[in-house]
């Protein structure tokens, strides 16, 4: 199988754990601390940019990350930094750009529509991670 078509299988099984993180601490932030959902949603999302950050490092792109030493920090730091800008960007941004729309104008419950605006990232989100987070 192509090496691409094999990371993207696992950047979608990572996505897949950080849709239920983000999904569980969304339904936590509105439903049970009563927070507003697009507060709430950035919060979640934070989390999971975070939560798939680790796990690309560790799993989907680890043939070019290799393991954290001492001096190597700073290139986690760095894809980390990088990561943030991509990803973090196209979901924090998409994901409440989306979410007002959807949520606020057309009044879809909030946890359907964030489902929605994970979709939507997902794609910009792959191609950030492999030529401009991970890139060799």
């Amino acid at each position: 199988m192509n090496p691409l078509a094999i990371r993207w299988l696992k950047f979608n099984f990572v996505g897949g754990l950080g849709i239920l993180v983000q999904l569980a601490c969304l339904a936590l932030l509105v439903s049970g601390l009563g927070l507003g959902y697009l507060p709430a949603t950035a919060l979640a999302v934070e989390t999971a940019v975070l939560h798939n950050f680790i796990w690309h490092e560790r799993f989907t792109w680890k043939d070019r990350t290799g393991p954290v030493v001492h001096g190597r920090v700073r290139d986690v730091a760095v894809r980390l930094l990088r990561f943030h800008a991509g990803n973090g960007a196209v979901s924090i941004l998409g994901n409440l750009a989306l979410m007002r729309l959807l949520v606020g104008t057309l009044h879809v419950r909030y946890l359907p529509a964030n489902i929605v605006t994970i979709a939507v990232c997902s794609l910009l989100n792959f191609a950030a991670s492999e030529w401009f987070v991970f890139r060799r």
